[in-house]
């Protein structure tokens, strides 16, 4: 049988079949570029498009994953700005694809394109659709605080919206249809993207999952933090006394491991602090983030589109010390992360999250044996303020802007994943693409959540598309923070965690879970884009 092929302004392009457990074979397009080479010259600067070529390419493997702390099997390097395309091989070829585009988290400094199995999203999906994954520039390489080269790995994918508008009607996708989905950074960086209207619309429709434009505070490049974040880097990679006149020249000319040596030693200096380095930031008129987040949210300058968006309950477990157990450990660490707050803040801090060693409230007693006694009211504390607060704020603020045409759906996932970390940072991905099927009542909520999510991208409706469970509740569209209602995910399952509870697969609650503590941090929201 004859590969799958399709012509490009670029060259090209020869694919492959990808048929595993699935229901059904897909045409799979992996590595095709959609930038230049962020190499040499090009180093540190915006990406380029790529030209136009006659030449005939093989599409049938990963091309290089943007250099990351973490190996995963395919090579990296900084010839990376590529994209992997999915599509059903048995479609109406008359009939325009939806598309959807995952943009992958990994806090802007780890993972890739292919971190997530979006082609088990595809070829489960009752409706056809046609999925995309793409790398872009992390770490010191893509978000290095430094005028000229600021917002890269946005800015990389960015272009990648661009190149998907030209070209994606050649594989079969409606441009016209396209939804933005990811998670943690992928989530903040739709977030950016919705944020920063383009004259003709990049994109239609988003999945905002555990993240979002205001998450984990966003400050200007010239902050002290990113200053010294900077010059920490500098030091790494042996810059730190050159004039800033030839700075620019001198990191061009450095060799590829030195930089990605001096960034990942960069990342492990504020691991602890968790006040991570090579974020986005704002960069002023002209940039990806022109102005603080909390500001256009208030000021109305975002994108009026569907937004499905959502949180796990446990978000802040993978995140804090596990033995956290010193009474002054809670304030020390919060102290450390967010310096702009204030001694009355710590105060009221206190007393939204009571310590459970000294108070008669036990709500955050940690009984689990191996975790320290202020471990889960520190988790449960920064899982609000970092992820839990911020999704919801954008789910507020958009659903106040909202009409029949642009509705916005919030969930909470809760399934129980493991004993330590609970419903935790990241654990739904796997539900939604419908990868995860370990046994009938995990496989009953990812069945849900895959139905769900594909109805969303055909029709930016989750309830619209019966898909592969049709007998599911009706999802509502939310209405506001306190009056609103969620859909709940896997409540009460414990099953991954060695339990033997099966929970509910979803149901539609009241969204009044923590509102007082994710109240707390979006009084303050200011305070940290500052």
């Amino acid at each position: 049988m004859a590969r799958p092929t399709v012509a490009l302004r670029q060259g090209t392009f020869v694919g492959t079949d990808l048929k595993r457990d699935f229901p059904q074979t897909l045409d799979q397009f992996l590595g095709i570029p959609y930038g230049l080479s962020t190499a040499g010259e090009r180093r540190f600067k915006p990406p380029v498009r790529v030209a136009s070529s006659t030449t005939t390419f093989d599409a049938s493997q990963f091309g290089q994953r943007c250099p990351s702390g973490i190996p995963d099997g395919v090579p990296m390097g900084e010839d990376c700005l590529n994209a992997n395309i999915y599509r059903p091989k048995q479609r109406d070829t008359s009939q325009k694809l939806p598309v959807v585009i995952h943009v992958h988290g990994g806090s802007f400094n780890f993972r890739s394109g292919h971190a997530r199995d979006i082609a088990s999203l595809v070829a489960w999906s009752s409706e056809p659709m046609l999925g995309i994954t793409f790398n872009y520039r992390l770490g010191a390489f893509g978000f290095l605080p430094l005028d000229g080269s600021l917002n890269l790995g946005l800015k990389d994918q960015a272009l990648l919206l661009e190149w998907v508008q030209e070209n994606v009607a050649a594989f079969g996708g409606d441009p016209d249809n396209v939804t933005l989905m990811g998670v943690s950074a992928g989530a903040h960086s739709i977030g950016h993207h919705i944020m920063h209207p383009k004259t003709k619309p990049l994109f239609h429709k988003a999945i905002v999952e555990s993240g979002a434009t205001t998450a984990r505070a966003v400050y200007p490049y010239t902050c002290h933090l990113h200053k010294t974040q900077l010059q920490i880097f500098l030091e790494h990679a042996g810059l730190s006394s050159v004039p800033p006149c030839d700075l620019f020249k001198a990191l061009q000319s450095l060799s590829f491991s030195t930089i990605k040596s001096a960034s990942e030693n960069t990342f492990i200096h504020f691991m602890e602090s968790v006040k991570w380095p090579f974020q986005p930031v704002i960069d002023g008129d002209g940039g990806i983030i022109p102005v603080a987040p909390i500001k256009a949210w208030k000021d109305g300058n975002f994108s009026r589109i569907p937004i499905l968006t959502g949180f796990n309950t446990n978000e802040g477990a993978a995140f804090v010390p596990q033995d956290a157990s010193s009474p002054t450990a809670f304030l020390d660490f919060f102290r450390t992360l967010l310096p702009s707050l204030r001694e009355e803040d710590l105060r009221e801090l206190e007393q939204v999250y009571p310590d459970p060693t000294t108070s008669c409230n036990k709500m955050y007693k940690e009984t689990r044996p191996g975790l320290g006694s202020q471990f889960f009211r520190m988790e449960q504390a920064y899982g609000h303020f970092a992820y839990i607060a911020p999704v919801r704020q954008t789910a507020d603020f958009a659903c106040k802007n909202s009409t029949l045409d642009n509705p916005v759906y919030l969930y909470h996932f809760a399934v129980n994943s493991s004993v330590n970390g609970g419903a935790n940072h990241g654990d739904h991905t796997e539900f939604a693409t419908y990868s995860q099927r370990s046994s009938s009542s995990i496989e009953s909520i990812s069945k849900s959540m895959h139905a769900y999510w594909t109805s969303f991208i055909v029709s930016g409706n989750p309830n619209s598309v019966a898909g592969n469970c049709g007998a599911r509740p009706e999802w509502p569209i939310y209405s506001g923070a306190r009056t609103g209602q969620k859909m709940v995910f896997g409540e009460g399952n414990d099953i991954l965690a060695g339990g033997k509870n099966e929970g509910v697969a979803a149901k539609v609650e009241a969204d009044s879970w923590a509102a007082d503590e994710c109240e707390y941090w979006w009084n303050r929201t200011e305070l940290f884009e500052q």
